[in-house]
């Protein structure tokens, strides 16, 4: 069996920031294959979001059974100044192992390699990237294609991001909310504040946008759901002149958001309300992410028995926080996420307990039991 504790502390060793390749998955790919696993390898992409190293490995199944899939990724955040140790060079202190991408993720894709039984009814996958943390451009999405071309798409996947709150096993996430930004451009004419008549002032057109947009009640949430929110994150008008009527305002804008809605019905919206008040303003949405759900079935009920003959705990299952990759995945089969507790994940010191390792370990050996 797989050491889950020594082969996080050899992929921690491997710095990977985003987008990551190379030597930490040199590491992973030698866990796998002792483990029957045919391991593809592949670079995609360009500078600035690349070149990205992506892993598929697959082992065939003895008899009937689904496909499973672990998801995750190898890639981590720049660390930051002010660690109490080499955060590349994996530490146990106390009950903690530190570094960075001890919980986001690398003890999770170590502890789901130790869970591997040596034979499975059905083939075991895992997708794993080098670029979560960043763009996402050239990372899972391109590992989906890859899968599709090899007719080896999954049945059932687990992602194993660090879901859990206070305590392992406390949450699982069967969706997430969307995600789009929008910046907005008004156009003016500058001149002399002393001559209002020569110019164009964009600035109240924008805030007469903006107060609007901040007005807007986007719904109430769901049964599985939050409410969405739109937010202003910046403002810009960049006039260092006391005297001067400046030639463009900017903004940008947030929005997360349930399956009510999507990307672009809400960048409809915004741009509606934007040029009612500015008609010649620019309207640039980026969509990140489309809201998904899995709705509470087979696979929840699998991962949520495993948690409890592990933990003892009741998991609930939600649908908070930021984005992941689940999001490009969820296209394709049914997806839960869970892993680690998150409250160091990107953080100085970033540490995973000794004893969650075991403990994710186990449980997900008992969801491979189950399939």
């Amino acid at each position: 069996m797989t050491d889950a504790i020594a082969l996080t502390q050899r992929l921690i060793a491997a710095p990977s920031v985003t987008p990551a390749r190379g030597e930490v998955f040199d590491v992973l790919e030698a866990a796998l294959k002792p483990l029957g696993f045919e391991v593809d390898r592949f670079v995609c992409g360009a500078a600035p979001d690349g070149p990205v190293e992506n892993l598929f490995a697959t082992r065939a199944g003895t008899g009937h059974g689904p496909h499973f899939a672990f998801a995750g990724h190898l890639d981590v955040v720049p660390p930051g100044e002010g660690w109490t140790s080499d955060p590349f060079a994996p530490e146990i202190r106390g009950d903690l192992l530190y570094g960075r991408g001890a919980v986001d993720m690398k003890a999770s894709i170590a502890a789901f390699v130790a869970a591997i039984p040596e034979a499975s009814p059905g083939r075991i996958s895992l997708i794993i990237t080098g670029d979560e943390e960043g763009p996402a451009t050239f990372g899972t999405v391109a590992l989906i294609d890859h899968m599709k071309a090899r007719n080896l798409v999954p049945d059932l996947c687990l992602v194993g991001e660090p879901t859990s709150v206070n305590r392992l096993g406390d949450m699982m996430k069967i969706g997430r909310r969307g995600s789009v930004n929008i910046w907005i451009t008004v156009p003016g004419t500058q001149g002399h504040v002393a001559y209002p008549h020569l110019a164009d002032n964009p600035v109240p057109k924008l805030v007469r946008a903006l107060a609007r947009i901040d007005q807007v009640v986007l719904d109430q949430g769901t049964d599985w759901f939050q409410p969405s929110n739109i937010e202003i994150t910046d403002l810009e008008v960049g006039n260092p002149a006391t005297n001067v009527i400046p030639a463009a305002a900017k903004a940008r804008l947030s929005i997360r958001f349930n399956d009510l809605h999507t990307g672009e019905s809400l960048s409809t919206m915004i741009r509606d309300i934007v040029l009612a008040e500015a008609p010649h303003a620019l309207v640039e949405p980026r969509i990140s992410g489309e809201a998904f759900l899995t709705p509470p079935g087979a696979l929840s009920a699998m991962v949520a028995d495993a948690i409890r003959d592990v933990t003892g705990l009741e998991t609930e299952k939600s649908t908070t926080g930021g984005t992941s990759d689940a999001r490009f995945l969820s296209k394709l089969c049914p997806v839960v996420e869970f892993g680690l507790p998150n409250a160091t994940m990107h953080k100085l010191d970033e540490a995973v307990a000794l004893k969650d390792i075991g403990d994710l370990t186990r449980i997900y050996q008992a969801v491979l039991h189950r399939l």
